[in-house]
């Protein structure tokens, strides 16, 4: 399982033929997923704004990070969580792989063969998630079409990309867990 880039790299790995199941919570895209919607251009805009951040780590004020991460939190809210998680992430992830990853010549580390047959796969997406909304989810989901193994795309209404913490997250882990293991590879889970 993995949140944000952390679904790109689960993503990678289950591409490698490591893992019975993977589930991906408002994944990052990987190489080819070309939607890039005004919501996550603005999201990622700290990063984006001075290109000498692509060689440095970025902090988000705390208005920057209630746009991006926690929008259905009141400004209140939101304040506590940035206080208490936020942290300055390396700009060079959101340079390289992120909005300008598709403009590169030649594959790219994030490149996947979508067709391969590969353990099952489900996005989950947040409606209202502006740093990777569901239109980046669905269109990622879409690119595997021509695999033979199980990709599922499922939304939660109301969720934003904090979804992993915010009020309510249990309905999410549950719903990522239970589909999961019920779609694991018997075969890959033999000892």
């Amino acid at each position: 399982m993995g949140h944000s880039f952390g679904g790109t790299l689960t993503q990678l790995l289950l591409a490698r033929g490591l893992g019975a199941a993977a589930v991906v919570v408002d994944s990052a895209p990987t190489e080819g997923v070309r939607v890039n919607p005004l919501s996550q251009a603005r999201s990622l805009f700290p990063a984006l704004k001075n290109p000498a951040n692509r060689h440095r780590a970025v902090g988000f004020t705390p208005d920057e990070f209630h746009y991006a991460f926690t929008n259905t939190l009141s400004a209140e809210e939101s304040r506590r969580v940035w206080e208490r998680y936020a942290i300055a992430a390396p700009g060079h992830w959101v340079w390289e792989y992120g909005l300008f990853a598709n403009f590169k010549p030649g594959p790219q580390e994030t490149w996947v063969d979508y067709a391969a047959d590969r353990a099952p796969l489900l996005f989950i997406g947040g409606s209202e998630d502006h740093i990777m909304p569901t239109s980046v989810n669905k269109s990622n989901a879409k690119h595997y079409d021509k695999s033979p193994a199980i990709t599922e795309y499922y939304e939660f209404e109301g969720r934003d990309h904090w979804t992993c913490a915010a009020p309510g997250w249990e309905a999410v882990a549950d719903h990522a867990l239970t589909w999961a293991l019920a779609h694991t590879k018997a075969s890959d889970t033999a000892v």
